[in-house]
């Protein structure tokens, strides 16, 4: 929303008003066919609107500009009166500077800074109001260490509010047990959950790597019968090579005797005759 007209000292040039709220531009942003609005206004309108709504061309946010700089220059030279100037206030100044004022104008309602108390009083009211409020809060001058009223000054009872004190902390206190004690049953629930599937699985592998023992060692076994079987054939062989050795070595023996024998001499002469 733009700022009152009638709160500018003289005439306002109709290109400074805003399109839609048809005040001074507040926070002014145009759009590309240069009708010029106020950011809230313009933002509002393309909730619900995708068009201009002087001349109804094609329009999002992010086709927005600034304003131009002259019509900026103009805006900020602008002198306005202060919106509590209803209240009073007669402080004028330029567009430009008016918010800083504003901030600290003395004759702005502002609210009680007490919770309970609704009451909205001039800013240079405020320190007196305060310090006379019903609502202001101060400690109990008992010793309790309650915050109370003034209006609620009469009504304190201390072994009451620290019976309910109390009342409120066992009452989280136990939540708080019922809370954490769910929790940690939970945890340890998942905990057990994931041993139990841990331990079976375990199982299952040394159930396998037992198998896979078994196999071996029966492996192993027929390797070693059959290692056992071809030591004892390597001994039979060798002994029969022994055996054929040494009738090699008899025959070989017998042969060379029966060649020196003088018999086998005669025979030979004989057959020559």
């Amino acid at each position: 929303m733009g700022y009152d007209v009638d709160r500018f000292m003289s005439p306002v040039n109709d290109d400074l008003l805003c399109s839609i709220c048809k005040d001074v531009l507040e926070e002014p942003v145009q759009a590309p066919c240069e009708h010029a609005f106020c950011r809230q206004c313009i933002e509002g309108w393309l909730v619900h609107e995708t068009t201009c709504p002087e001349d109804r061309q094609p329009l999002s946010i992010s086709r927005l500009r600034p304003l131009f700089r002259y019509m900026r220059n103009d805006l900020a030279r602008l002198n306005i009166r202060c919106k509590n100037h209803t209240q009073g206030c007669n402080f004028v100044t330029m567009l430009e500077s008016i918010r800083t004022h504003e901030k600290e104008c003395p004759l702005e309602k502002v609210p009680c800074p007490y919770e309970n108390c609704s009451d909205r009083v001039f800013r240079q009211d405020l320190d007196r109001h305060a310090k006379a409020c019903r609502s202001r809060t101060r400690e109990c001058p008992r010793g309790c260490g309650y915050l109370i009223t003034c209006k609620g000054d009469t009504d304190h009872n201390c072994i009451y509010e620290l019976r309910t004190a109390l009342e409120i902390l066992r009452s989280d206190f136990t939540s708080k047990v019922i809370e954490l004690t769910n929790e940690m049953t939970m945890r340890l629930d998942m905990q057990r959950g994931y041993m139990v599937q841990k331990e079976t699985t375990t199982q299952s592998q040394i159930d396998n790597l037992k198998s896979e023992n078994s196999s071996l060692t029966r492996k192993i076994q027929v390797l070693h019968d059959l290692d056992l079987e071809r030591r004892q054939q390597i001994e039979r062989l060798e002994l029969e090579n022994k055996e054929l050795m040494s009738l090699l070595r008899g025959s070989e023996t017998s042969n060379t005797k029966c060649r020196l024998c003088p018999c086998h001499s005669t025979r030979g002469k004989v057959t020559e005759i």
